[in-house]
Formats: structure tokens, sequence, C-alpha cells
């Protein structure tokens, strides 16, 4: 239309002028709309290339995304090649750091005599000759492994008043032929602490043990092992309890496979406790049922996954890892220099309030908090003007479009007390490892086995890993515990709540 209105106008040079100016500036003003809508086009476009570029370019250094995401192409750690400490330390022991080696006993189990039987001069006999001395080498190995079989005999006794009394069997005496508590405590061992696959673990007990066990027996142990944690004053309920009353804890979740269906492993935890479920939802319904979050009143330390926020009776902070993560990758954008301060002063709060624990005080000093505080304004003021609202497309209704760094302002400026909870309450830690540290498991079972068949199946795993890594926080044997609940006496943990070291 554009063509034809410029042909019109250049066809009638010997018309009326007015006219001719009057079309010109028709054109004018079209040409005009165009390259408005083209300019608001490009400027579209370009922000959409940048955000995919941005999304192309996150892995799990500069962004919220898991390391696992990173596949083979994870990024090598800033600094790692620089490092002159690096460069310098050799393989092996460091110095300074506490050494190991394997030194004898006193009393060995078995003393075998070595004696020479000719000189090795003139071939004498050595038979009568004195000893002149000893040099002692031990040798640690396994005895010759293999199932012990116990017969247990119940007899059946006839009274002279004519009846017949028979003697019952002890618990673990299930069946005419059946495993016993040790065996099965191994099973649960290499299944669930190992992370063995049930068919690998089963084939580790036929060559080592001479022992066939099924892989649907393999199964049932976990799931019986699961059915003795649980019940009124069982280990379950014992650590849910210390965990509601714990005043810190980490709360996380994670996406997992449970009968072909995306499900998620939630866990709550302390330096000292584990309690992990699995739930279809990942949002509160999941967290009501796992049942710590309700009833806890302490500080919860978690992500910004927005379910958490619907717990208002709970003092909230924000892991200050992932923050770090983000920043880093908005500071990668053009002007986005406060990104990088505030990334300076998170570390500046974990460095001061680390000092402040380390002294003992429950709190930061006000004139230091005073000082980190304007800082953080001052910060969110200088993302604010480098971030304004992005203009509005027409295409979409309700809240404005915000770019990565300002929905990350928007969440700094809504939950700054939660950011900088270390300041006020030095039992706080800055991050969220401690939740991160009891799922990385959870992720590993499932690199190897790929998903679980059932929910039923799932949870079983779930809650027995829950008590081998509370028992092993505690110090205590993997093994012996679970001999302890397979002979029907589980280990609890000693009461009293339990919160998280920094």
């Amino acid at each position: 239309m554009t063509a034809c209105v410029l042909e019109v106008v250049i066809s009638s040079r010997d018309g009326d002028l007015e006219a001719t100016i009057a079309v010109q500036a028709a054109v004018i003003a079209e040409l005009r709309a165009v390259n408005t809508e083209q300019a608001h086009l490009i400027a579209t476009l370009q922000a959409r290339v940048a955000e995919l570029e941005g999304r192309l370019g996150k892995d799990s250094s500069n962004s919220s995304k898991p390391p696992s995401s990173d596949g083979l192409r994870k990024p090598a750690r800033a600094g790692r090649q620089d490092d002159e400490r690096a460069a310098r330390r050799r393989p092996g022991k460091q110095p300074g750091t506490p050494g190991a080696h394997l030194a004898q006993v006193a009393t060995p189990d078995q003393v075998v005599e070595h004696l020479p039987e000719r000189c090795g001069e003139c071939g004498a006999e050595l038979a009568d000759a004195p000893v002149a001395g000893v040099e002692a080498r031990q040798v640690f190995d396994l005895p010759p492994l293999g199932l012990r079989v116990t017969e247990h005999r119940a007899q059946r006794r006839r009274c002279a008043c004519g009846s017949t009394t028979a003697a019952g069997f002890p618990a673990h005496a299930r069946a005419a032929a059946c495993y016993g508590p040790g065996v099965r405590a191994l099973v649960g061992y290499l299944c669930v602490y190992q992370h063995l696959p049930v068919a690998r673990a089963g084939q580790l007990l036929a060559d080592v043990l001479g022992a066939p066990v099924a892989t649907g027996t393999l199964a049932s142990v976990v799931a019986e092992g699961a059915a003795g944690l649980d019940g009124p004053g069982g280990f379950i309920q014992a650590v849910r309890a210390q965990l509601a009353g714990a005043p810190v804890a980490h709360f996380d979740e994670t996406g997992a496979r449970v009968a072909g269906r995306l499900h998620w492993v939630h866990s709550a935890s302390t330096s000292l406790l584990t309690l992990l479920s699995v739930h279809a939802k990942r949002g509160k319904v999941a967290m009501d049922q796992a049942g710590v979050l309700p009833g806890f009143a302490g500080v919860a330390v978690h992500d910004g996954w927005a379910p958490y926020w619907r717990y208002e009776d709970v003092r909230h902070a924000l892991c200050g890892a992932h923050l770090l993560r983000e920043l880093e990758g908005v500071a990668e954008g053009p002007g986005q220099g406060w990104a990088a301060g505030m990334a300076e002063l998170l570390v500046d709060v974990k460095l001061v309030a680390d000092r402040a624990r380390a002294a003992g005080a429950g709190r930061v000093e006000d004139a230091a908090r005073a000082r980190l505080h304007a800082r953080y304004e001052r910060l969110l003021a200088d993302g604010r003007a480098a971030n304004p609202p992005l203009p509005a497309s027409g295409r979409r209704r309700g809240r404005a479009r915000r770019s990565p760094a300002g929905r990350l302002l928007i969440r700094l400026d809504a939950h700054r007390d939660e950011v900088l909870r270390s300041l006020d309450d030095t039992r706080v830690p800055f991050d969220n490892n401690q939740a991160e540290r009891d799922l990385r498991m959870v992720k590993l079972q499932q690199k190897i086995s790929g998903c679980w068949r059932t929910p039923a199946g799932a949870q079983a795993f779930l809650a027995l890993r829950s008590y081998l890594a509370t028992a092993r926080k505690q110090g205590m044997n993997p093994l012996a515990v679970l001999g302890q609940l397979f002979g029907g006496h589980p280990w609890l943990p000693a009461p009293g709540p339990l919160s998280a070291p920094p």
C-alpha cells in the first residue's frame, strides 16, 4: 500500500500542491507507525534472544540447576587451574593432615612359626640351634566366608497329667528354613546403604556367602525393615518429633520416578537427624504428610520454593548458596554490577556470622548488622535502577513481565530478613547444604536403579535410608544398627531437639 501511495505522489507532480502535501503527510505518518511497530518488534525479539541465550548459558554454577543437569559439559570450577596451591600439591597425604596406616595388634588370632632348616652358610641342620631373634609380620585377611546353619529344635513334653506342651521358637526362626537377622541386615546394607541393584546384591550374596537369595526375597527384606521402623514409639515417629522440636532444620525436595511417574522426595534434616519421604506432589500437601513442618516452630532453612512460605508460624532462612549462584548468572549481563556487589555482601554476612558464632555470640553485634543492612538497601536500589519493569506486550494479563534479574530483586526485597537471618541468629547456617547432602544419596540410587517400581517400595527404601543416615550421623555402625532392627530391637536416636551446625 505504501508503494502505491508513493507512485501516486510521483505521478502527480503537476497536480494540486496541497493535495500532494496531504498525501505525503499521510505516507510519512504511515511510515512512522510502521517504524514504531518494527522497533517494538525488534526490542521484543532482542529481549527474547537474550533470554534464550541466558537459558543456554545457565548451569549449576550460575543458577539453581542441579549439577546432574550439566552432563558432559560440566564447567570447570573457577580458578581451579590457576590455583598455585593446587599446582604444588602432590598426590597422597598432605602436610599437616592426620595420617592412617595398618598397625600390628598385640594379640593376633593365630601365630604361625617359620623355622630355618639349614644354615645359609655351611648347610648344617638348625633343629637344635638356639633362637637368636624373631621378626614378626602380621597379615590381616578375611576368614573363610559362608553361612552358618543353626537348627532350632522345639521339644514337646508330656506331663504326668496327660497334657503335651511344646517349646516355642525364637522370633527369627520363622519357618522351616529361613535367613537370620545377620543375612537380612546385610541385604539392607547392600541395597539401601551401598545402593547395589537388587540383582547384583543377590549375586554378591550367592558368590561370597553361598546364599542364593531370590530378588523377591531381597525386596521383601527392605519392606520388612521399613515396617520395623514405623508405628507408635518407632524410629520414624521419634525422628519426626525431634525434627519438629529442633531450633534449626533444613528442608529440600527432588524429583524421582516412581511407577513410571514423576514423584517428589522430600527431606527434613539436621546435622544428626534425617527424614526422607516420597509423594506424588511437590507442594504443601506433601510437606504436611511428611509431618515435620506443620508442627515446626524453629528456623527452616530452604531455597525459594513458594510453598515453604505458606507455613506462617515458621521462621524462614533462605539458602545463601542458591542466591550466590543466581547472582553470578545475573552479573554476567550488561549493567548488572549490583549483582556482584550483592554477592560480596552475602559473603561478608557469612564471615561476620561465622566470627560471631565462633565467639559464642547468639547474634551479630548491632553496629555490624546496621552496616550490612544499609549496604543491602543500597544494592537493592541500584538493582531496581538497572532493571525497570519490561514494557507490557499487551498479550498477557496479570503481573507485569520481569527479567530474571527483576524477579531475583523482588525476592531479595520481599525476603530481606530471611536472606540475612544468620545476623540475628548465628545458629542459622549460610546455606542449605545439609539438606542437599541428605538428598545426594537418593539421586545416586536413581542413577543406579533408574526408578522405584511402586510407591510402597520407594517409601520403604526412604524409611530405611533415613534410619541409616541418622545412625551414621550419630556415629553408629550402619550394619550394626541394621542387625538390631532385624533382631527386633531397632536403634533409636537420643531424645532432645538437635540443631544443624554451621
